[in-house]
C-alpha cells in the first residue's frame, strides 16, 4: 500500500490547503471522463481520492500519521477502500462548484437529482482500559431521523402523487451559461424548485410535513476492536439519519475515549508499570505478582536487582488495532522504604548498618563518572 502523501505527492508536514490544491491537479488529470474509460486512469483517480479523504479530514489524517491504514479501521463497518462511484462523490462534493467543471470533463459530471443523503452522526464511546484489552461489544443508543411510517419515507400523503419539476425537468439541477471574453463559462447549481431533488411532492405528508422522516430513539450495537486509543473512531455505514424524502442514511462515527487506569502508563499498545518490593527481594531475588491490565502474571526478580530496574515481560501489553501482535509490559521494581519499623526490624536494620557502613567504592561511582571512565577521560 502506497504511502497517502507519497500518493498525493506532498510532505507530511504539508498544510491542508497544499494537499487540496495537489489532490485537484491530479484528480483533472486522471478523472474517468478525461480518459477515455481507461482503467489505469479510474485506478489512480480511486487511489489519489482515498489519500485526499483520509488527509483532509484532521482526525484520520491524525490515527493515520501514528498508525498507518490500521488506525483507520474500526471492525466491521469501519474503514474501506473507496470504489469509483464514492470517489467521484467525494470529488464533485468539494470541487463540483467551479464554473466550467463539466465542460471541463466533456459533460458527464455527477446528477444532481434525486434524494440527497442524511447527514453523519457523531458519538463518543467512554471505555475502560479492560475493554480495550480484550475487545468488547457496547450498546449505543442515538436520536436520529428515521423514515415516516405515515407516508413511508416519500414525504407525500398516502394516494397523492410525486410530479417532475417543471423547472429542472427532473434533473434536480440548473444550469447557466455565460459568454466572456475568454469563452463560454456554465455554472450548475441545484434547482431552487425542487432543492435538487427533481421531484415536487404535490400533497406533504401531514404527520412529517413533507420531510419524509421524523426522529426517534434508536440503539445500535459496536464491536469495539482491541486496542483502540482515545481519538481512534470506526465508521458504521449507512446507520445515521435518513436523507429526506428517501434519501439514504447517513453514517455514524463512534470516537473512543479511553479513561485512564492508575496502574498503568501507556505508549501505544505498551504498557508501563512500577511495583515496590523490599531489600531482601532486592538482595537475595524473589517471585512477585505484577498486575496485566485484567489479572496479573508472576515476574522473577533476580538476586542483586538495584532498585529502579526494569523488566519487560514480552506480549503483556495491548493488543495491535487489526493487526497481529500484542504490546508488551514493562516493570520498574523500586524499593519500598516502610513508615515505621518494629522493636526487632528496628535491631536488625541497625545491625545491618554496623556491617554495611558504606557503599562500595567501585558502586558508588555516579553515571557522569562511568561515562568518563567509558570515554577514557
Amino acid at each position: 500500500m502506497a504511502d497517502f502523501y507519497s500518493v498525493l505527492g506532498v510532505e507530511r508536514t504539508a498544510a491542508d490547503e497544499d494537499i487540496k490544491k495537489a489532490y485537484r491537479k491530479l484528480a483533472m488529470t486522471y478523472h474517468p471522463d478525461r480518459n477515455g474509460g481507461s482503467k489505469e486512469a479510474e485506478e489512480r483517480f480511486k487511489a489519489i481520492t482515498e489519500a485526499y479523504d483520509v488527509l483532509r479530514d484532521p482526525q484520520k489524517r491524525a490515527a493515520y500519521d501514528r498508525y498507518g491504514e490500521a488506525g483507520l479501521r474500526g471492525g466491521a463497518g469501519g474503514y474501506h477502500h473507496v470504489d469509483l462511484s464514492e470517489a467521484l462523490s467525494i470529488f464533485m462534493r468539494d470541487f463540483g462548484g467551479f464554473s466550467g467543471l463539466e465542460d471541463l470533463f466533456g459533460g458527464r459530471g455527477q446528477s444532481g437529482s434525486g434524494p440527497r443523503t442524511g447527514a453523519d452522526v457523531k458519538v463518543t464511546m467512554p471505555l475502560t482500559l479492560a475493554e480495550v484489552a480484550t475487545g468488547v461489544e457496547k450498546e449505543v443508543r442515538l436520536r436520529v431521523l428515521d423514515a415516516c411510517d405515515h407516508c413511508g419515507g416519500s414525504g407525500a400523503e398516502p394516494g397523492s402523487k410525486v410530479k417532475t419539476c417543471a423547472t429542472c425537468a427532473g434533473h434536480g439541477e440548473v444550469r447557466r451559461a455565460q459568454r466572456s471574453f475568454f469563452g463560454q463559462f456554465v455554472t450548475v447549481a441545484p434547482c431552487p424548485t425542487c432543492k435538487g431533488e427533481g421531484q415536487i411532492v404535490e400533497s406533504p405528508c401531514k404527520k412529517c410535513r413533507g420531510e419524509g422522516r421524523m426522529r426517534g430513539d434508536k440503539t445500535i450495537k459496536v464491536q469495539v476492536p482491541a486496542g483502540v486509543a482515545t481519538g481512534q473512531y470506526m465508521t458504521l455505514r449507512g446507520v445515521g439519519n435518513a436523507g429526506a424524502r428517501n434519501g439514504e442514511r447517513g453514517d455514524v462515527h463512534v470516537v473512543f475515549e479511553v479513561a485512564d487506569d492508575p496502574r498503568f502508563e501507556r505508549d501505544g499498545e505498551d504498557l508501563y508499570t512500577e511495583v515496590l518490593v523490599t531489600y531482601p527481594q532486592l538482595v537475595t531475588g524473589a517471585t512477585i505478582e505484577v498486575p496485566t491490565v485484567t489479572a496479573t502474571v508472576a515476574l522473577s526478580i533476580p538476586p542483586a536487582t538495584q532498585s529502579g530496574q526494569v523488566f519487560h515481560l514480552r506480549g503483556r501489553g495491548l493488543a495491535r488495532v487489526n493487526s497481529g501482535g500484542t504490546g508488551d509490559l514493562h516493570v520498574r521494581v523500586q524499593l519500598w522504604t516502610p513508615d515505621s519499623l518494629s522493636d526487632e526490624e528496628a535491631r536488625l536494620i541497625e545491625r545491618l548498618g554496623e556491617i554495611q557502613t558504606s557503599v562500595p567504592a567501585d558502586r558508588g561511582k555516579g553515571f557522569w563518572a562511568k561515562m568518563k571512565e567509558a570515554l577514557g577521560a
